[in-house]
């Protein structure tokens, strides 16, 4: 993912679907540098770890 749809997603209303190592995850906040966020895994709430913008996907979900 690039740092311009991370960000689109972060300001979003809606609910996207992301990933990081094939594990959903919520981004909650994203860095200066433009090359890292903060995230943590959708079930837990307390683990957030620092990591590669590119190394998030945005998953596509079939309806």
């Amino acid at each position: 993912m690039d740092f311009k749809r991370a960000q689109e997603i972060v300001a979003s209303p809606l609910e996207y679907e992301v990933s990081y190592n094939g594990v959903s995850i919520w981004i909650d906040k994203l860095h200066d540098d433009g090359k890292t966020a903060t995230v943590h895994l959708r079930r837990s709430l307390e683990e957030r770890s620092e990591v590669d913008i590119g190394e998030l996907k945005e998953e596509y979900l079939m309806h």
